[in-house]
């Protein structure tokens, strides 16, 4: 988890908003949701569960993460280098309602739910994702919006992939940006004002014209001060619903089929929600998180527990799929999406930049055609762009790469091309 700032809070009084009925809205769904995210009563399990996020499957706000790959963003105790500022402080302010004073949200983790007098109900094109291509939390959220057809009900919007400063007069903070697709827009370079990388390769901002990812939080009266990824927008209350990729992909699984091409697809299916739950429960630290704790550790101990545990992980891995051909049997689901954008970035990023050489996917066969099983699927490859990926990696972080050289590799996603023979393991 990012490192806790303690700020002294400002009293109430001192700012107080009236705001319209939207930002009041979006501050009713902020305490309803924290009361059911807390609340071990029954009546808010259920409620949770019909998006099929349940209070116990918010383990990844749990871990040591939250959300963004912010692999550079946090600071977990001597383990991990210091890559960037600590979260930012922004003036925390109050809503009045006619119920009253309420606190703006502190964890985006709003759920869309088609109950009656929901916040956030089900609609088409009412919902927008902000997301990177590097970033393998926001990739979740792009591969099972493309799986279900759900192009033409959410928008997405895809960020700058080099980390900008996003408030230099104020603050160091560095983070997502948005892009231009003007001609004569001037070239970015990293933040130590190294190298050339043009401004198309990232989107600009369609709803609210915002220049960073972080200008969209203080839009939505945030008091994180953690500008991270993957963002899901409501265009009609102009506010954050959700910044959880784990609880979004659960959302997009669920409430959105009347909209949806494909749903049919449940990548949730409930004869084997144990099975996944178990799955992301150790695949989570030991390998979306471990490959940032090898990457990260600031001490050769720290970065040997790490590597011996990734590797111990990866052999699990390799030691299931030679047997079978998705993580949880013969069914593809959600735990297969969330191992895969670790494995799509293991030799090519994860291998150089974050020391985990240990093990690596081309040289291993049953996890090679596993991703070339998944790579192959039209909706997963549509969402994999290795030079964007390679080029927040290298590019981002100049604590690790101070010119931003982007290693060119050796043309993995045409290696995940050839036959994958998997279909061998179905019963």
């Amino acid at each position: 988890e990012e490192a806790e700032v303690e700020t002294e809070q400002p009293d109430a009084a001192d700012d107080v908003q009236v705001v319209d009925a939207a930002a009041a809205a979006t501050a009713t769904a902020a305490t309803a949701t924290a009361a059911a995210a807390t609340s071990p009563d029954e009546d808010n399990h259920e409620k949770a569960s019909k998006s099929g996020v349940t209070p116990e499957f918010r383990s990844d706000r749990d871990v040591e993460r939250k959300g963004d790959d912010a692999e550079i963003q946090h600071d977990h105790k001597d383990e991990h280098t210091k890559m960037d500022s600590e979260p930012v402080t922004e003036p925390v302010t109050k809503t009045v309602t006619a119920h009253g004073d309420i606190p703006v949200d502190d964890e985006w983790n709003h759920l869309i739910s088609s109950e009656p007098g929901s916040i956030f109900p089900p609609e088409s094109k009412r919902y927008h994702l902000y997301v990177a291509y590097a970033c393998p939390w926001a990739h979740r959220t792009v591969i099972v919006r493309n799986l279900k057809g759900l192009q033409d009900a959410i928008g997405i919007t895809y960020v700058h992939p080099t980390w900008q400063f996003t408030n230099p007069d104020v603050d160091d903070h560095r983070g997502w940006v948005f892009g231009s697709s003007e001609e004569k827009a001037p070239s970015f370079s990293n933040t130590a004002g190294m190298g050339t990388f043009p401004a198309n390769w990232g989107e600009e901002d369609p709803h609210m014209n915002a220049k960073s990812i972080r200008e969209l939080y203080k839009m939505s009266n945030d008091t994180t001060g953690k500008y991270i990824l993957p963002v899901l927008w409501d265009t009609k209350l102009n506010t954050i619903v959700s910044n959880e990729s784990s609880e979004i992909i659960r959302m997009l699984n669920f409430e959105f089929n009347e909209f949806a091409k494909n749903p049919e697809l449940n990548l949730y299916p409930e004869t084997l929600e144990k099975q996944i739950d178990e799955l992301n429960g150790w695949v989570y630290p030991t390998l979306n998180n471990g490959v940032y704790k090898c990457g990260l550790a600031s001490t050769q101990e720290a970065y040997d527990e790490a590597i011996d545990e990734l590797t111990d992980a990866f052999d699990k891995v390799d030691s299931i799929l030679q047997k079978q051909r998705y993580l949880a049997g013969n069914t593809f689901t959600e735990a297969d999406v969330r191992l895969f954008v670790t494995l799509i970035r293991y030799d090519e990023v994860y291998n150089v930049y974050f020391k985990t050489n240990t093990r690596n996917v081309a040289t291993t066969p049953a996890v090679l055609n596993y991703v070339r099983d998944l790579y192959q699927m039209k909706a997963i490859t549509d969402s994999c762009r290795m030079d964007m990926i390679k080029a927040h990696y290298f590019t981002s972080h100049v604590e690790l790469n101070k010119f931003s050289i982007i290693p060119r590799g050796d043309n993995f996603l045409g290696l995940l091309s050839q036959p994958h023979g998997r279909e061998s393991l179905d019963p």
